[in-house]
């Protein structure tokens, strides 16, 4: 079973809020930069223990698993690199270029979604009913616990 269209428009465009806001978030003016050049893989790489044991990965979707967390890895160090060159710059940085390093972060994560989407999707269609609501759960709430939920439509 695939994601319906709306499901699948929905879940896509919390993840680019998320990324959108984390983003903001990170690389606004006023907040302190990363100090830890690889911040973005050792997040990824907590992301990737946690959902594979929340979304309990069977033996039978390793391979399409590894996918997901190699895309999840390969993204997370392209954006490692474009914070450090970031960071290395930020005293020398013009408004312009400023603008242009924050604009090449938003668009390499960007990019990068687009490929987890499509590796993400065969991995979904393979997990049990159980696991769909389990992913459907960790992507609404962002991987957090299920008891702290979010106001929504206030």
């Amino acid at each position: 079973m695939k994601l319906s269209g709306n499901k699948f428009i929905y879940v896509s465009t919390r993840l680019i809020t998320s990324a959108a806001l984390a983003a903001t978030l990170a690389f606004s003016s006023g907040v302190a930069l990363a100090t830890d050049k690889d911040v973005h893989e050792d997040r990824a790489e907590l992301r990737i223990k946690d959902m594979h044991a929340k979304l309990k990965i069977t033996s039978a979707q390793e391979e399409q698993w590894a996918k997901v967390a190699q895309e999840m890895l390969d993204d997370a160090k392209t954006m490692d690199a474009l914070t450090q060159t970031r960071v290395d710059h930020a005293k020398d940085m013009t408004a312009i270029d400023d603008l242009k390093s924050y604009g090449e972060i938003a668009d390499a994560h960007a990019n990068g979604i687009k490929k987890l989407i499509p590796v993400f999707a065969d991995l979904y269609a393979s997990m049990s009913d159980a696991q769909k609501k389990e992913a459907d759960n960790f992507f609404r709430d962002g991987g957090h616990k299920h008891g702290h939920k979010k106001s929504v439509g206030k």
